[in-house]
């Protein structure tokens, strides 16, 4: 009986990998692409970490589980909360190969913390499972509960690594600590699918997208991928095994910053109000000036351990206030419009149908030395299907390869160069099938993330679910499920933590400055 290996590689994209394919310095996946079917993918909007890895485990959009990036934005109630597992609403491909009495284990799925359930070891990790800010976690993060100490025991296993990268500047133990992180995910997924015989197993390297974010395509990266194509040469001689690759959304490398809440403010959409960022930010003082004087120090957890949260909170950031935070400096009477990082643009109760048309062409019309800063910009009804689609975004903007959309508010600048990342998340991800169950079809036409759940279930001889809106792609050997099954029902949604620490993690790796 085959097997089913997928390596997630968070932030992959062709457009990164093809010269160093074609420079002979990645010979394993030249050979897997050589000898596979593998494709170019559409993300869902926005192309981020949430919500696209459960867009690929679940075969839905987020109109279909009802999380739409990292923040859930209510403004009828004035509200603004970080999203975390148990707001996804939806059953993932392996509660579908669990129900067919087939073996999983899970490693390292961002979206998953705390961890679930399965017929399986489920390993939780980045950017979700966190235990303060710039601490890692050392407990409570696999199931079942006495894995971790296997895990430390074999492998002196992190769930983050430490040092955390937090800045382009930091090319040494921060980076060497994600390359053994990388490491060890590969490891540990390797030994749970050989030693518990697992049917299937998912690993994600998340951190990976981390490096292309601070560093694009120099060496910091190159050294990751050139440790990701060694694995993948050892994967290939697993037998009976199928081998899938796949990535939650591209990457480029960053031209222009685009400030969209001071965007809103400039042309009439948002109103604003003064701060004590504005007082505080005049004199120097910055978050990330903080962090970089106690990292140097060798004092950030002691900061972090007794400097209270509301202090902390009050140091402002380099692109201005975000998360609720982006509240307090928003006059609601006065505003039609509040932005998301990276897309989704909400507006207030009661503003009708012909400002938010007049919003999309205003948008849409936004230019920089480059041309359009956006590709599209759309209803969000028209790119969300599903039970969760009047909770969406009203706008949902589709931002250029290389513009990266900030929703700092207080800088006053609406657009600047590359701030802090030297590339930036694209719609335009990479797939890539082989082994037994797959045909060998060389390069498809650009496929939707979405279709990788139905494929791979497909593949294992497992009917997709009504409710996923993937197709299956014409790439699996053999015989077809002709019919879907019914959707595994898993209730309210499963996981969730704090919200205050998922957003410490995530503005120190910049995901929400």
């Amino acid at each position: 009986m085959t097997r089913t290996f997928v390596v997630g590689l968070d932030g992959a994209s062709w457009r990164l990998l093809d010269p160093w394919i074609e420079a002979g310095d990645l010979p394993n996946l030249a050979a897997l692409r050589a000898e596979s079917s593998w494709a170019e993918t559409r993300s869902c909007l926005p192309p981020v970490t949430f919500p696209n890895w459960k867009c690929y485990s679940s075969g839905k959009d987020p109109g279909g589980f009802g999380v739409f990036w990292f923040e859930r934005v209510d403004l009828e109630n004035e509200r603004i909360e970080v999203t975390n597992g148990s707001d996804f609403h939806t059953a993932e491909l392996w509660d579908y190969l669990n129900d067919e009495g087939e073996s999983t284990g899970v490693v390292n799925m961002p979206t998953m913390f705390p961890p679930r359930d399965l017929d399986g070891p489920v390993i939780c990790g980045g950017p979700d499972a966190v235990q303060g800010e710039y601490r890692t976690i050392d407990s409570g993060y696999t199931s079942p509960s006495d894995l971790e100490d296997e895990l430390a025991d074999r492998f002196d296993y992190r769930v983050h690594p430490d040092p955390l990268l937090s800045s382009n500047d930091e090319r040494g133990a921060e980076v060497d600590a994600i390359l053994d992180v990388l490491e060890k995910r590969f490891e540990v997924a390797l030994w749970l699918f050989e030693e518990r015989d697992l049917d299937f197993v998912h690993v994600t390297l998340f951190y990976l997208n981390v490096l292309q974010h601070f560093f694009w395509d120099e060496e910091p990266t190159k050294r990751a991928w050139e440790l990701i194509d060694e694995w993948l040469g050892r994967l290939q001689d697993l037998e009976d095994t199928n081998l899938v690759l796949m990535s939650d959304h591209g990457s480029a490398p960053t031209t222009t910053e685009f400030y969209v809440n001071e965007w809103l403010a400039e042309n009439g959409y948002q109103a604003h109000e003064r701060t004590v960022e504005d007082v505080l930010r005049p004199l120097g003082l910055t978050r990330e000036r903080a962090l970089s004087v106690a990292k140097r120090a060798g004092i950030v957890d002691l900061l972090a351990a007794t400097v209270p949260e509301r202090i902390q909170q009050l140091v402002p950031q380099s692109a201005g206030l975000k998360r609720d935070r982006k509240l307090e400096a928003i006059d609601l009477s006065r505003t039609q419009a509040v932005a998301s990082g990276q897309g989704p643009v909400y507006l207030m109760p009661g503003v009708g149908d012909s400002v938010r048309d007049r919003l999309i062409e205003d948008l849409r019309g936004v230019t920089d030395e480059h041309g359009e800063i956006f590709t599209d910009v759309y209803r969000g009804e028209d790119v969300y299907s599903g039970p969760y689609v009047d909770e969406a975004p009203e706008i949902v903007v589709d931002q250029r390869p290389g513009v990266h959309v900030n929703d700092g508010i207080g800088g006053g600048t609406i657009q600047t160069g590359p701030d802090r990342w030297a590339a930036e998340n694209t719609p335009n991800g990479i797939f890539l099938a082989a082994g037994p169950d797959f045909e060998s079809e060389g390069e498809l036409d650009q496929i939707s993330i979405t279709d990788m759940a139905p494929t791979i279930l497909a593949a294992n001889g497992t009917a997709p679910a009504t409710d996923m809106v993937g197709d299956v792609l014409p790439i699996v050997a053999g015989d077809v499920p002709e019919d879907r099954r019914d959707p595994i029902d898993i209730g309210d949604g499963v996981g969730g933590q704090n919200s205050e620490e998922v957003t410490e993690r995530l503005q120190q790796l910049g995901y929400m400055e």
